[in-house]
């Protein structure tokens, strides 16, 4: 088991998800947001059945910056409730792990 968590969210179009990515790794709340264009999603919303083309990013960080980062992802999205899920990485290289340690920053006390 390490720190670290893959986080996904989902975003309306290409280019918020693209600025969503930016500020995340800007702030260091994230090392790296990959950001995959087009993912179709079925879900209901409101009572009713939903088919969407949305984007889906795929933050890198760690585990004690979830709550910023969630924080800042909705503060920066345009969905009442966007999707913001943290996975477990049980195992990983080590230097990929402290990469994403280095590209985070510390939590301020």
């Amino acid at each position: 088991m390490t720190d670290a968590i893959v986080v996904l969210v989902t975003a309306s179009s290409e280019e918020e998800a693209e600025r969503i990515a930016r500020t995340v790794v800007e702030e260091k709340l994230a090392a790296c947001v990959n950001v995959l264009p087009r993912v179709r999603s079925f879900y209901r919303w409101k009572g009713e059945m939903n088919d969407a083309t949305e984007c889906l990013m795929i933050a890198k960080t760690r585990r004690e910056l979830f709550d910023a980062l969630e924080k800042r992802v909705l503060e920066l999205h345009s969905y009442e409730v966007p999707e913001v899920v943290a996975l477990e990485i049980e195992e990983s290289a080590v230097p990929y792990l402290d990469w994403i340690a280095a590209e985070t920053r510390e939590i301020e006390n």
